[in-house]
């Protein structure tokens, strides 16, 4: 499984109720995503720097996310270039289902 954290300092600092507002109107396009297992929002504790934390099948499923008009999409709607990290998760622990799966 491969971790992608997406990142990009705000233009203006946001608080938790104004991130929770602009998040929920993209989030239902993440419901039928393909490849992807699970989407994590984020907004730092000072209100500079917001993203997302994504579980994905395959470095593969995260290509095909992030190509074509995704990046223009997140830079036009916050204003700022994200910037994105990759990371191979070898292990993946779930206690809500109480398993642990391996890569």
């Amino acid at each position: 499984m491969i971790i992608s954290m997406v990142t990009f300092k705000l233009p203006k600092r946001w608080t938790v109720e104004e991130a929770a507002a602009v998040f929920t109107t993209t989030a239902p396009k993440y419901l039928n995503m393909p490849g992807l297992i699970r989407k994590h929002y984020y907004i730092s504790d000072d209100g500079q720097r917001a993203g997302g934390i994504y579980l994905w099948e395959s470095k593969v499923a995260a290509d095909a996310c992030y190509a074509g008009p995704w990046k223009a999409a997140v830079t036009e709607k916050y204003g700022v270039v994200p910037e994105i990290a990759f990371m191979t998760a070898p292990v993946t622990v779930d206690p809500g289902k109480g398993t642990i799966e391996t890569a």
